[in-house]
């Protein structure tokens, strides 16, 4: 739940959690640009860096971030890249958000959008994307010292703030303290109002160099600190975060699927040089040239990773669409009815009244109603939810600038040159291209090119899949409202060329490769969509009969491709073997959940790739990195 304010008369918000306010009267946005922003040295140190990264111990009301961003954006020498990370142990509500940016017109467009993305704050790691992805919030919900122990940062600037020491001790306690300066490199600044001996002690003996400097009224006196200890940092990096390439350089992504066209979108924003091999004629030759899909998260009691992985991946997939798609047309996020199994909801004991509730609730009795659905039907609704056609966002991705796609150009074999680059050769063994990184998003395939340099072999399952569609009829009647999934899925209503089309399926025919489909095999798929058709939306089997019992004359379609799944059905994302291969690695294993996974798996790989914070909570990115595969064999 969010946390409960109290607004004085003088306008500022108070805690009663806490018994101080958030701020003085004087303070708010004169506090963040002088006592943050200014006392990290702020926006003159990062001038001209390809990417800033900031450390905040309180995001409270946003005010922080809002000032260091509308800085960023005010600032011709910006970094390319503005990551602020925040910790938060009590989110106040979006309401309240909102409600005290009204008190600073200068920041109060920018306060809308962080207002637009400020749903769905459960206990993690939430990444808010702001400036077409070069802005990014890393908006951790938790307690400070856990979530400073469990994920993994190296920042540029450190905003230490929070309630009073006298209030809220723990914010500044030693250990909290010794966290931050683990995230810390030589000349990492630290700002901070309070000059309380015990931070300052604690701060030096943290390895910090303490300074009191002239504060914002009323306070006489602020704190500077720069972290230079006499002891060589011991660091508590691991090799999903340590950055193999700190630094923009050039990059091959070989397929132009979802997984390929979102891991070279995210590079290029990073200023990399990425050009994108496919032997398709076209992007989204294979299974991202669905003609539509759905994005949804995953329910579990337990709230499982695939759950948690699921809610990284649509947040990542709603801001990116909202970017490059046009509603109605490319896209519509408009919301999904999941059916469920009887007596299991799915949603964890007490969800309705967390968080949890922006994303997902039971049906309500007018939604089963609009469904034609019995008004005792298990059933879900997930308001961040919708369908999406693939083909468009793949190329609307690979339309970024520093992007070159090279269609009709299949890979053959890998090869690692003389002075540590990568070379990607053609049948003949003729050089396509060369860069410093290769990245392998050809779903099945993938396995082909590790063998060509004896790399290790991922335990990927190829997967067949047909969706059955058609014309939809203009009076047709009992086809849902909004897309209804769960054995199956229907879409209706989808706008397309001369009128209106709906789409059902599809099917998931493990270990199975063959395409085209033959004709027995289709009718099959076909006969399998139709019987889970009549289960899921029983009102709809009337107006789709004609298609399916072949009355209606060439109104009925069918498209299928093979997809690419893994042993534990999580995506794999990371490097191959970077003690052996350096600069390989691999996007991969999307599953039947592409869409709701590839943006994000994109993400994750660029922030692994340069060391940046990771867009979800570290446990989460360990269980869909390579790693976790453990000894795996290689190609003879």
């Amino acid at each position: 739940m969010a946390e409960s304010i109290d607004w004085l008369d003088d306008g500022t918000p108070y805690s009663p959690r806490f018994g101080d306010r958030y701020h003085s009267e004087h303070g708010g946005m004169a506090q963040s640009r002088e006592v943050f922003l200014h006392g990290c040295g702020l926006p003159q140190a990062w001038a001209g860096a390809a990417q800033w990264r900031i450390l905040e111990t309180g995001f409270g009301f946003g005010l922080n971030f809002l000032t260091t961003w509308a800085a960023w954006r005010a600032d011709p020498r910006q970094p390319t890249l503005l990551h602020f990370v925040s910790l938060e142990a009590w989110p106040v509500s979006a309401a309240d958000l909102l409600r005290a940016a009204q008190r600073h017109p200068e920041l109060l467009p920018l306060a809308q959008e962080l207002h637009a993305q400020y749903w769905g704050l459960l206990p993690g790691v939430h990444r808010l994307w702001f400036d077409g992805g070069r802005v990014l919030l890393t908006l951790c919900i938790g307690d400070a010292q856990a979530l400073l122990r469990q994920q993994h940062w190296e920042v540029d600037s450190v905003y230490l703030d929070g309630f009073s020491p006298q209030a809220n001790p723990d914010i500044w306690s030693p250990h909290t303290l010794k966290a931050v300066a683990r995230c810390c490199r030589r000349g990492t600044r630290l700002a901070t109002w309070t000059i309380a001996r015990a931070v300052r002690d604690a701060l030096t003996q943290c390895g910090f160099v303490v300074e009191k400097v002239p504060g914002v009224p009323p306070k006489r006196d602020n704190l500077h600190a720069t972290f230079n200890p006499a002891w060589e940092p011991r660091t508590s990096r691991t090799s999903e975060t340590t950055a193999e390439h700190p630094t923009p350089a050039r990059s091959m992504v070989i397929g132009a699927g979802l997984a390929g066209a979102a891991t070279a979108a995210s590079l290029a924003r990073r200023g990399w040089q990425v050009q994108v091999l496919d032997a398709a004629a076209a992007p989204a030759g294979g299974a991202s040239g669905l003609p539509l899909g759905l994005f949804a998260p995953h329910l579990s009691p337990d709230d499982n990773v695939f759950s948690r992985v699921s809610r990284s991946g649509v947040r990542a997939m709603l801001q990116q669409s909202q970017a490059l798609l046009q509603p109605g047309l490319d896209w519509n996020p408009g919301g999904v009815l999941e059916r469920r199994p009887p007596d299991n909801l799915g949603l964890p004991v007490g969800w309705e009244h967390s968080p949890g509730a922006d994303w997902s609730l039971a049906a309500s009795p007018q939604t089963l109603q609009a469904a034609g659905l019995p008004e005792d039907s298990m059933a879900c609704w997930h308001a961040r939810a919708g369908w999406v056609r693939p083909a468009r966002l793949v190329h609307k991705l690979l339309a970024q600038p520093g992007i070159a796609l090279h269609a009709n150009c299949p890979v053959a074999t890998l090869q690692r040159t003389a002075h540590g680059t990568w070379q990607a050769l053609d049948k003949a063994g003729q050089p396509l291209a060369e860069a410093e990184v290769v990245v392998l998003a050809t779903g099945p395939a993938s396995n082909t090119l590790l063998a060509t340099v004896q790399a290790p072999l991922l335990p990927l399952q190829p997967v067949r899949g047909q969706m059955s569609w058609g014309p939809q009829a203009p009076q047709a009647v009992g086809l849902p409202p909004f897309p209804v999934n769960g054995n199956g899925a229907l879409v209706a209503h989808v706008p397309r060329e001369g009128g209106l089309a709906w789409y059902m399926g599809s099917t998931f025919d493990r270990d199975e490769e063959r395409l085209p489909v033959p004709p027995a095999e289709q009718a099959a798929a076909h006969a399998t969509n139709w019987q889970r058709l009549q289960a899921l939306v029983p009102a709809a089997a009337p107006a789709l009969r004609p298609a399916f019992d072949g009355s209606a004359a060439s109104s009925l379609h069918a498209w299928a491709s093979v997809r690419c799944t893994a042993s534990d059905r999580l995506p794999i994302v990371g490097p191959v073997a970077p003690a052996r291969l350096p600069g390989l690695w691999v996007c991969t294993a999307m599953g039947a959940r592409g869409l709701t996974r590839a943006v994000l798996c994109g993400e994750l790989l660029a922030a692994r790739l340069q060391g940046e914070p990771l867009p979800l909570d570290a446990r989460l990115a360990r269980a869909m990195g390579t790693e976790r595969l453990g000894p795996i064999p290689t190609a003879e």
